[in-house]
């Protein structure tokens, strides 16, 4: 087995990651576009020119900036898990950060009335509960609404490499999923804002001046490592690439790890009948209530598989789900409402209580996924991953 797993590990090293420039780091295409204008920054502790954060660049570089808005986790990144984010002053620049994770998700139109142009650049991982591209979404609303630009600053997408998951039904739109895409919609963000547009799924249909500014030196077959960790629950490689899998399980009586050193890298509950890796989680600075707080829980330790596995199966696995479904001591509690909004559909819960296996589950996703291609081909800013 050993042998197989190294056998593994230097296929994924032996793909050589290019050199890339984010479009943050690609002064001389967008610098000329915020001259003699009024900017509002959109970011978080991932929006960086190299080492130091956008914001202070722009500021060194003598921009414009009138103000910064944060989304969930805060402008930087400081923030709980689903911890409301108020509105504040930034020390180091003096800005006022306006939150976009507080009572309201959209920015009022006195929040944007001093400003001409709003600068996105957030690092996303592909997934469509990853909140971002609802952020996203609520900005290029404002904006088409109040007449103003957005510039999105293009990163990669550290799970780009695939196209998987349920396609979200209109009826379970909410904030965690406010677009009919896959879990796992294979997309930079950049390339999002322009399907956003290009399909019309703003309020109304309306559509907004927008520029995207691309990578360079990336494509969809492209193994790229966050220099950042995105929020605080995704520290490394491997929780980013299980994270599009072990998501769902935010919506049942598993743990994921949260308020331990390795979130969404390992999977189980208190009693849990299978599985030999014990864990018991406690309040972090990422995670102040995780779920089963200070109980020792049994499940599986996933940190192999996130590190080396999931590049090369590129799909969201199915089976710890159904193995824990079917071990669970009492079914009637292992899902929780919240599940049909992660997977965007009733019908995924309704497969695993019936006992589908994970073959027919993934043949019922298929013709949505095709519909979805071919929208999505028209929008990649990038060579496309290998089938």
């Amino acid at each position: 087995m050993s042998g197989c797993i190294d056998a593994q590990t230097a296929q994924v090293r032996t793909i050589q990651e290019p050199a890339i420039r984010v479009g943050a780091e690609r002064t001389e295409v967008y610098l000329p576009l915020l001259e003699g204008q009024r900017i509002a920054v959109v970011t978080n502790q991932t929006g960086r020119i190299g080492h130091t954060h956008l914001v202070d660049s722009l500021l060194a570089l003598k921009v414009n900036v009138v103000k910064v808005f944060g989304p969930e986790h805060g402008f930087r990144g400081e923030a709980s898990d689903g911890e409301l984010v108020k509105d504040s002053k930034d020390l180091k620049s003096g800005l006022p950060v306006l939150s976009m994770y507080g009572d309201s998700k959209k920015l009022k139109s006195q929040q944007v009335a001093d400003i001409d142009v709003l600068l996105f650049d957030i690092q996303d991982v592909g997934v469509r509960f990853y909140t971002y591209i609802s952020t996203l979404h609520y900005i290029m609303e404002t904006a088409a609404e109040e007449g103003k630009k957005v510039i999105v600053l293009d990163r990669p997408n550290p799970n780009g490499f695939y196209v998987d998951g349920p396609v979200l039904d209109p009826a379970f739109t909410s904030y965690i999923g406010m677009h009919p895409v896959p879990m796992v919609h294979g997309m930079t963000i950049g390339e999002f804002a322009t399907m956003i547009n290009g399909e019309g799924w703003l309020k109304a249909g309306v559509t907004c001046d927008l520029t995207v500014v691309p990578c360079m030196g990336y494509s969809h077959d492209t193994v790229y490592s966050l220099p950042l960790r995105p929020s605080p629950n995704l520290p490394n490689d491997a929780a980013v690439q299980l994270y599009p899998s072990l998501g769902l399980f935010e919506g049942t009586i598993v743990s994921v790890g949260r308020g331990t050193d390795q979130p969404f890298q390992c999977i189980g509950y208190p009693g849990c009948p299978i599985g030999g890796f014990e864990f018991m989680p406690h309040s972090t600075p990422a995670s102040k209530s995780p779920p089963h707080k200070g109980k020792l829980c049994t499940g599986f330790d996933l940190r192999e598989y996130g590190r080396i596995q999931a590049r090369l199966d590129r799909r969201v696995e199915l089976h710890w789900l159904l193995e824990m479904y079917s071990h669970a001591m009492d079914r009637s509690t292992f899902f929780t409402p919240y599940f049909d909004k992660l997977a965007g559909t009733a019908t995924l819960k309704k497969q695993i209580v019936s006992g589908a296996d994970v073959a027919t589950i993934r043949a019922s996703w298929q013709a949505d996924l095709d519909r979805f291609r071919g929208i999505r081909a028209k929008y990649l800013l990038y060579a496309d991953f290998k089938p």
